[in-house]
């Protein structure tokens, strides 16, 4: 007897003591446990009693079940519908923020062991070590050799797991003529095989892990002799599979035959119910592990299996299994691949999106910037781009590359500075396995991987000159060799790098090949820093707010004026990385649809508010008041180094040919 108490719903407090069988648990007025909850499905769960186990089974119910047990959450679905109920388990159906929860006080059932009865009429027996044995048999017997090709040729041709598994079931049933049912059980694919002498009381252990994944029932004929349609799908009351048939497989680690099915498996109530008169199971074995179990049923009086009927299922079971792991594979590499192109989708889709259109820019300075890139995007041209840091030199390749024929191939990046020269030369040329300690395999280099595309070295002025020279080959003769390898790779490659150093004078210092420095300034761009295009700064300053106002989901009215003067007076010496992390720190402490106001802004910021108070005109446009602001500043650093136009280039962060350019636009 099983005792139910509802401890949490509708009809909580009530508690049911009941020694059926079959105990159906749902909101339908007519099942042994009617419960009013809402969200509980019409027919939710069966209890079943099988040899003194109360097995707890979800009927795919719309909200699910859960077993907890101690401090362990069960989750039944279709992987794992049912689970032996133990003493103290809770069930926990519907919803699983407010579930319906029940208590069940169970009975330890009897673990007395399984011994064959005198009375047991018992057919034969198979074990795993007589397949060998059972497969030389058919060079004698053509005919049933020719029976389990037949059967077999079913299971080929299929991909697909589900199909698969229905397709096992029509095989049975297509070897075995007698056979009026079968199914398919199938345990996970991690599982341990267990000793002939565990025990099969506890889920874990036993049957409890073995899940029925496909059944079929023959075909019954029409009024006019023909065939009808087969039953795929079992009711609960008449189950396709038995557990006792399963732990009988279990127990013996054997394939078995049995003539009296229900005299011979304890009467048990899932036999009594589908009117099993004999029945033939035989382990699926993935080496000494019992993968799963196929079953077959004679439901009928008209004859009994034979063992001639055991030998052959025993065999199509291993092609079975082997259709089954196919299949299983087919599904891995099939995910992996849809994963994989979903990944290329999405990084092709986000680079696609780097255009021109996405460099932020209207300054004549800018404007001049575009201009040479419209010619040089569709040659082979090297592009040197010099700039100081922050200042956008990988958006500027990665345009050139998406804008140009080569978009369809990759664009590879690589930071000179940011890995060790020697783990540089393997980076970019590759090498073979065993070149290196470490190097346990073949691994291609980034020319290799941007064969057809572009390769991006950005701060190539920190590359050592013995890494330079190979670099040099590469871009001379377009072949490569990766180390420890004697073979050369043509390739065909652009070339695109960034620096932040003068490379005129690294090669003056003996620190640069001045061969290389004429093979990569083939066409060079100078970025200009943000503070010689002001004129830029209301823009990207929009555009970063716009970027991480939607990523945070947190809307501003904006920067106020006063904020936005400060925001273009500032030097940037970081220059545009720089101004993005500051606005991402201002939407972060923003007020929601607040005004950015100048107290926000970082303490370096502000020191200008003083200078701008004090210096600014008080009519006239942006660019005439950053004019007089500039001219302003100019004058300042000059006289404070007594007109010396070195130093005051150093301190103001500009070169000596930019002040010059200034001094002489100020008229200065």
């Amino acid at each position: 007897m099983i005792t139910l108490t509802i401890v949490q719903g509708e009809g909580r407090g009530r508690v049911f003591e009941l020694s059926q069988e079959s105990i159906v648990l749902g909101r339908g007025a007519e099942n042994t446990v009617a419960l009013a909850d809402y969200h509980l499905s019409h027919e939710h769960g069966q209890i079943l009693l099988e040899e003194a186990r109360y097995i707890y089974r979800d009927l795919r119910s719309t909200n699910g079940s859960m077993v907890l047990r101690g401090n362990e959450r069960i989750v039944l679905g279709a992987d794992r519908p049912e689970v032996v109920l133990r003493d103290g388990d809770r069930l926990l159906l519907g919803d699983p923020a407010q579930p319906v929860i029940i208590g069940c006080r169970v009975p330890e059932p009897e673990t007395a062991p399984l011994v064959d009865d005198p009375n047991e009429r018992v057919i034969a027996v198979k074990p795993r070590a007589a397949l060998e044995e059972v497969a030389g048999k058919l060079d004698s017997d053509p005919l049933s050799g020719q029976a389990l090709y037949k059967a077999a040729r079913l299971l080929s041709g299929r991909l697909e797991l589900e199909e698969v598994l229905d397709a096992v079931c029509s095989a049975v049933l297509a070897l075995l003529p007698r056979a009026t049912h079968a199914a398919l059980l199938l345990g996970p694919t991690t599982t341990v095989a267990p000793s002939p002498n565990a025990t099969l009381s506890g889920d874990n252990d036993g049957d409890g892990r073995f899940t029925t994944v496909a059944a079929r029932a023959r075909p019954k004929p029409d009024s006019s002799g023909a065939g009808g349609r087969a039953d795929t799908q079992p009711g609960t009351s008449t189950p396709l599979t038995s557990r006792a048939v399963l732990r009988r497989v279990l127990h013996d680690r054997a394939a078995v035959i049995v003539a009296n099915a229900a005299q011979e498996l304890g009467g048990s109530e899932s036999i009594m119910a589908a009117k099993i008169l004999s029945t033939i199971a035989v382990p699926l074995w993935d080496g000494e592990r019992i993968a799963g179990v196929i079953q077959a049923d004679n439901r009928t009086s008209s004859g009994i299996f034979r063992e001639q009927d055991l030998e052959l299922l025993m065999l199509l079971g291993q092609q079975a299994l082997l259709a089954i792991e196919n299949a299983r594979l087919y599904r891995r590499l099939k995910l992996a691949e849809e994963q994989l192109r979903g990944e290329v989708r999405y990084l092709k889709g986000r680079e696609e999106r780097r255009r021109f259109a996405d460099i932020i820019g209207e300054s004549p300075a800018m404007r001049a910037i575009f201009q040479k890139l419209e010619k040089v995007i569709d040659t082979r041209a090297t592009v040197c781009i010099e700039g100081e840091t922050g200042t956008g030199k990988e958006l500027i390749a990665s345009a050139v590359h998406y804008q140009g024929r080569r978009r369809e191939k990759l664009f590879v990046a690589q930071n000179c500075a940011a890995v060790p020269e020697t783990l540089l030369e393997s980076e970019l040329f590759g090498h073979k396995k065993g070149a290196f300690t470490g190097a346990d395999q073949d691994k291609k280099g980034l020319f290799e991987l941007a064969d057809g595309g572009t390769l991006f070295l950005d701060e190539i002025g920190e590359m050592g000159l013995s890494l330079q020279a190979k670099l040099l080959r590469v871009l001379q003769e377009g072949e490569l060799r990766p180390l420890g390898s004697a073979h050369v790779r043509k390739v065909d490659v652009r070339i695109t790098c960034a620096t932040n150093r003068d490379l005129a004078r690294e090669v003056e210092g003996g620190r640069f090949r001045q061969d290389l420095y004429y093979r990569l300034m083939v066409f060079p761009i100078r970025l200009p820093p943000l503070r010689e295009r002001r004129e830029d700064i209301p823009a990207l300053i929009a555009h970063f707010m716009r970027k991480y106002t939607s990523e945070m989901k947190k809307p501003l009215a904006g920067v106020s004026q006063p904020a936005m003067d400060l925001l273009v007076a500032y030097g940037w010496p970081g220059n545009v990385r720089e101004l993005e992390n500051e606005v991402q720190r201002l939407v972060i402490q923003g007020e929601l649809d607040g005004w950015i106001e100048p107290e926000h802004l970082s303490p370096q910021l502000r020191k200008a508010e003083g200078v701008l108070t004090r210096i600014a005109p008080k009519q006239g446009t942006l660019k005439d008041m950053m004019d007089e602001i500039e001219r302003h500043l100019l004058a300042e650093a000059l006289r404070n180094h007594a007109n010396n136009k070195t130093k005051t280039a150093e301190t103001l962060g500009i070169t000596r040919e930019g002040l010059h350019k200034k001094l002489a636009k100020f008229g200065m």
